[in-house]
């Protein structure tokens, strides 16, 4: 338990869970919910024009990367979509991490961008 107050950063990032016994809190505390929870409230509650030029943002560099890996896979002659699947299925925590990383890092950005 004393965990709780040493880490806080275990809550956000959902390497500690929290069960109705062991902590009450309000619903509104920031540090109760997983990174991807919070991102969506940000997202739905924020500044419009902000959300929608961090969510444009993304869009751009998707599209970016994905334009590149197809010259890059046909190039190469390498069937994307599959190794897309076998990426996905062989880095399981990775791809966790990573989305987390992008939650928590866009959250910040755009409550930075709303104050």
């Amino acid at each position: 338990m004393k965990d709780l107050f040493l880490n806080p950063y275990a809550i956000i990032s959902g390497s500690m869970r929290l069960g109705d016994d062991m902590l009450h809190m309000d619903e509104d505390d920031f540090l109760v919910g997983t990174p991807q929870s919070k991102f969506f409230d940000v997202m739905f509650h924020a500044n419009r024009t902000i959300v929608e030029d961090a969510l444009l943002n993304c869009v751009e560099r998707h599209v970016a990367m994905e334009s590149i890996l197809e010259e890059l896979a046909s190039k190469y002659d390498i069937d994307l979509e599959q190794e897309i699947m076998n990426f996905k299925y062989e880095k399981q925590d990775e791809m966790h991490h990573r989305k987390m990383d992008f939650f928590i890092s866009t959250v910040g950005d755009v409550l930075t961008k709303n104050e």
